[in-house]
């Protein structure tokens, strides 16, 4: 066999992490699916509130699962029909199901960069610190990968796992800057973990630590606030 270099085997680590990152991405309702929809599924999508009461006060059954796991709350969820999820939580609908691909509603809205989603899921119920996806990570996680800084500050608010490790050895931290670009929106995001007292001595599976990661990025905004911590 060939020895391959660490570079090249870096290269193709995160070739291999792209194609699987897009490949198990959240998936929303597609037309067919939203077409088949009946009951409570098409309430949901379509924000009918009444309709949807109606249907709850008739007996409905609250979690029934569509062709891939949503239940109506995840529906509501992916078309951010807020009242929608607060009705379906009120009448005990459980906040913490997990969808085919482990995507519960507070991470499906922290995707989706919905920080009002986000307070309203956790305060009828959702958990904010549910393990999540394929990459066993959390919505604090997805939030910072992405960089909804507000959604990463309200995360961290309800207490979401500051320094969870996921299954790609990456904290919440390490994910704004890996993942990041380096701008506007993930220097406010790392600023709002590292405030938090999130733990910058957390490295990867290599130990290189987020400030590593930062400076050989160029990320020098990003490299200032977390040496900030260090004085």
């Amino acid at each position: 066999m060939f020895p391959i270099s660490t570079k090249l085997f870096a290269l193709f680590s995160l070739l291999v992490f792209s194609f699987s990152h897009q490949a198990w991405a959240q998936r929303a309702p597609t037309a067919t699916e939203i077409n088949n929809y009946i009951g409570l599924q098409k309430a949901a999508h379509e924000n009918d509130l009444v309709t949807l009461k109606k249907l709850i006060a008739d007996g409905a059954a609250l979690d029934e699962r569509d062709s891939y796991g949503r239940t109506p709350a995840h529906i509501a969820a992916f078309a951010s029909n807020d009242e929608i999820v607060r009705s379906l939580a009120e009448a005990g609908a459980d906040m913490n199901a997990l969808e085919m691909g482990i995507y519960d509603v507070v991470t499906i809205a922290a995707v989706a960069n919905d920080p009002e989603l986000v307070s309203l899921a956790i305060e009828v119920g959702n958990d904010p610190g549910l393990i999540t996806s394929i990459y066993h990570g959390t919505a604090l996680i997805a939030a910072a990968h992405l960089g909804h800084h507000e959604v990463v500050k309200r995360l961290v608010k309800a207490g979401a796992p500051l320094n969870h490790v996921n299954n790609l050895n990456w904290t919440a931290l390490i994910e704004a800057v890996v993942l990041g670009d380096g701008g506007s929106n993930h220097i406010e995001t790392v600023r709002v973990l590292v405030e938090a007292g999130a733990d910058i001595s957390i490295g990867d599976r290599d130990g290189v630590k987020p400030l590593q990661h930062a400076v050989s990025r160029g990320y020098d905004e990003i490299a200032k606030i977390i040496r900030g911590t260090m004085q």
